[in-house]
């Protein structure tokens, strides 16, 4: 008899470790802009580089499980045409900083794909598209995308499209158009997540009437910080947490902090006459007015505000919407500045520590840094399973 418990208890060991790393908590962060980072100029993602905010060797340094990149559509595209190609393009760039690195990290399209990875040690990748220009207002492009990969669609960018209204552009539906209802249900029905950052306030209320199954703000900060349109009010807070969705906190400095939105107000003002004489030189606003851009905005600087402003956001929406509706989308190397002390990816493990300073339990801290959203993302593919079923069993009768 002893010898049989022995052999069990061998046995439990031997198992034990893999079975414990299947069931360990995963951090994850919803936007990334470096496929735009690296297109424009390509670098070594398998270096710690001193340049940009992410790389691999730097997603392992901070801990970072997984990674949505964004497949970033500018809203030029949505008047000169040629979205959906642009999309195309930028995805497969994804898929090839994947493919040629490995060692480090592996290609993912569902949580089941998130824990696997992770669980053999490597770091997850996955798309999230930014701009529902992308799709030309078509659900045939919707759906080749999702075949594609992405597994999440910021309904809107900077601009409002043909069927959604954007929060820092002219409205032109009042919310959502029929067709953009359509979109939300099928998302819904492929498994993918609804993203309502950029969107318009009657946009992300009409999204959260269609929408059938929990959705996400991949990286969006708290209004009553800064007064900004692309921030979300403690009742969108509360309409998340009834909807079982995620905020996903942004780490720019414009959506953290109401003196740095006003400083960056005054400089857009003081610039504008410049940056219209750049326009006159390159119409088309390509490379050369994108770093002369870049060059006027680091000769007047911002205010800096120190990276513990990003646990004040998680801290508010915890109060208002409890601590199952927030997570992190940092917008790393898709913005200009990041709060000191928050430089790259390498630095996350700060907000764990001052979470725990702060007095949040273990079990919260992971929800906050990873499991939220891969509770929202798993029961996203659970409504999707239910809706193909339910339509296959209707076309059967």
């Amino acid at each position: 008899m002893q010898r049989i418990v022995r052999i069990a208890l061998v046995l439990f060991l031997l198992t034990f470790p893999a079975a414990a790393q299947q069931k360990r908590a995963v951090t994850v962060d919803t936007h990334a802009d470096t496929p735009t980072e690296y297109m424009d100029r390509p670098f070594d993602l398998g270096a710690w580089n001193t340049r940009g905010h992410f790389d691999y060797p730097r997603m392992k340094g901070g801990g970072l499980d997984a990674e949505f990149f964004a497949a970033y559509v500018p809203a030029k595209y949505a008047k000169e045409g040629g979205a959906a190609a642009f999309c195309m393009k930028i995805m497969e760039t994804i898929h090839e900083m994947v493919d040629n690195y490995p060692q480090w990290v592996r290609f993912a399209q569902s949580t089941s794909d998130i824990r696997r990875i992770t669980a053999d040690g490597r770091r997850a990748i996955l798309i999230g598209i930014e701009g529902g220009h992308a799709i030309e207002d078509s659900l045939e492009l919707l759906r080749g995308f999702y075949r594609f990969g992405a597994r999440y669609m910021t309904l809107t960018h900077t601009n409002t499209n043909n069927w959604a209204d954007s929060s820092t552009d002219e409205a032109k539906h009042n919310g959502l158009t029929p067709f953009g209802k359509q979109v939300v249900l099928e998302m819904n029905r492929l498994g993918m997540m609804v993203d309502i950052s950029h969107v318009a306030d009657k946009t992300f209320y009409d999204v959260i009437e269609i929408t059938k199954a929990p959705v996400i703000a991949s990286h969006s900060s708290a209004r009553v910080f800064s007064d900004h349109p692309r921030d979300m009010t403690d009742d969108m807070f509360r309409a998340i947490a009834k909807n079982h969705g995620v905020v996903q906190v942004n780490f720019y400095p414009v959506f953290l902090s109401i003196e740095v939105l006003e400083a960056s107000r005054q400089r857009d003002e003081r610039l504008k006459p410049a940056i219209a004489e750049l326009k006159v030189k390159d119409p088309s606003e390509g490379a050369a007015y994108q770093e002369n851009v870049k060059k006027l905005m680091a000769d007047n600087p911002l205010p800096k505000v120190p990276w513990t402003v990003i646990v004040d956001h998680i801290d508010h929406i915890v109060k208002v919407a409890g601590v199952d509706s927030v997570g992190i989308g940092s917008d790393f190397d898709g913005i200009s500045i990041t709060p000191e002390g928050m430089e790259d990816v390498s630095k996350l493990p700060k907000i764990r520590a001052e979470l725990r300073r702060r007095g949040y339990s273990e079990a919260d801290i992971r929800k906050i840094m990873g499991e939220n959203l891969m509770r929202v993302f798993a029961r996203v593919e659970r409504v999707s399973r239910q809706m193909q079923n339910q339509s296959v069993g209707n076309a059967a009768r």
